[in-house]
């Protein structure tokens, strides 16, 4: 009798599990996340690269080692006074 019983239960938990979603894309939004972030790794121009001499010269200081220190430039033009508050007349 006990062994009819567990053959029933085993039936009846296959015919349950069968009824239930199996999703394969469930749970995957840490993956598509990640695919949208990651680069094409092999892009398609539609005209071919160039690059003029000084653009090769200074890739080729770069992969020597011997980059060229930038020039400083100054953005804003700073002002002191006195700090009296006063307006001139």
């Amino acid at each position: 009798m006990t062994i009819k019983r567990i053959f029933a239960c085993a039936a009846l938990a296959l015919s349950v599990a069968a009824c239930t979603p199996n999703d394969i894309g469930l749970g995957n939004a840490v993956r598509a996340n990640y695919a949208a972030q990651v680069v094409e790794p092999d892009p398609q121009y539609a005209d071919a690269m160039v690059a003029n001499g000084a653009q090769a010269a200074a890739q080729d200081r770069y992969r020597k080692g011997n980059v060229k220190k930038p020039v400083r430039a100054e953005t804003t033009v700073s002002k002191s006074g006195s700090g009296s508050g006063g307006q001139p007349n």
